[in-house]
């Protein structure tokens, strides 16, 4: 194989109660990635679509990613040609730095021959999320390399683990076009939370984890709940309280901020609910000023995919 061409999802982090530590994978966004071998060793940027990003290979989440990847890889007889198709906006809130950094360490461990593992590819993709945000985290690439839902038990030393993802359960995003630096979002946060806060919190945790196992769809919205975060950030994003309150009428299980913002997320149990809930959270936002996107997703099960 010399050349391949994947599908890279977006993915929500947090999940509401689980604030750097769960993650899913979407299914119905996501870039698109041609990965290529060269005669000519090193990583090259050569197109990208979509997004006035860098093409400098230190400088761009992909180069920087694949770069940790040949380094523990060793001495490699080729080079990689990458191009980047981004249909998922920076700063969106639904994982475009992650999306960027998994697609390019799977697809360059493809062309390898996979001499690393989907779940040895994590660290290489933190190093893409060093570049993006300053802190090397996994809750977006863990998602998008292993599919489905996945939580960084820890950091130190790395363990991730997936889990159980419902059959019939939905996500539904809407992303309202304005900017959230993540230095805004990481300033709001305080450095303490009370002990009722993270008592609260660790339930809801708990609830969701064993609800995605015993697909208890009403346990998994009762537990989506952040009382750590999201009071705080909340407030950076227009009509947020709206928009929730919508999802829920229209009969979304729950919902949060999807990462640092400004995406607005909300599971359903099955397609139609979560159709529904889509137009309910526009509403929210037909007399504000402010362009939108909003996708309806499956859970994707699997992660990255080849294509055609």
């Amino acid at each position: 194989m010399d050349a391949i061409k994947i599908f890279a999802p977006a993915t929500i982090a947090n999940v509401s109660c689980g604030f750097d530590v769960l993650g899913l994978c979407l299914d119905a966004v996501g870039d698109e990635m041609i990965i290529s071998k060269t005669a000519e060793k090193g990583v090259k940027i050569s197109k990208i679509v979509g997004q006035n990003l860098p093409l400098e290979t230190e400088n761009n989440v992909a180069g920087v990613a694949v770069l940790a990847l040949l380094e523990k890889y060793g001495e490699v007889d080729c080079g990689f040609d990458i191009e980047i198709y981004k249909k998922i906006k920076p700063g969106s809130g639904i994982g475009s730095s992650a999306a960027s950094s998994a697609g390019a360490v799977y697809g360059v461990n493809k062309l390898l021959g996979e001499p690393f593992t989907l779940s040895e590819l994590i660290p290489f993709a933190m190093e893409g999320e060093r570049l993006a945000s300053g802190n090397a985290h996994a809750d977006n690439v863990a998602p998008a390399l292993l599919g489905g839902f996945t939580l960084v038990r820890s950091y130190d030393p790395l363990d991730v683990i997936k889990l159980h993802s419902p059959s019939e359960l939905y996500a539904t995003v809407i992303h309202p076009k304005i900017e959230i630096k993540t230095a805004d979002s990481r300033a709001v946060l305080k450095d303490t939370v009370s002990l009722k806060q993270t008592v609260t919190q660790l339930g809801n945790l708990g609830g969701l984890i064993s609800g995605l196992y015993s697909e208890d769809y009403n346990l998994i919205g009762r537990s989506l709940q952040d009382v750590i975060v999201e009071p705080l950030r909340s407030v950076l994003i227009p009509n947020f309280d709206k928009v929730k309150e919508f999802a829920k009428e229209a009969g979304a299980l729950g919902g949060s901020i999807s990462g640092s913002g400004p995406s607005i997320f909300a599971l359903s149990k099955g397609k139609e609910t979560a159709e529904k809930v889509a137009i309910a959270m526009a509403k929210a936002y037909e007399n504000l000023d402010i362009e939108f996107d909003t996708y309806v997703s499956k859970l994707n099960p699997e992660g990255n995919k080849i294509i055609d």
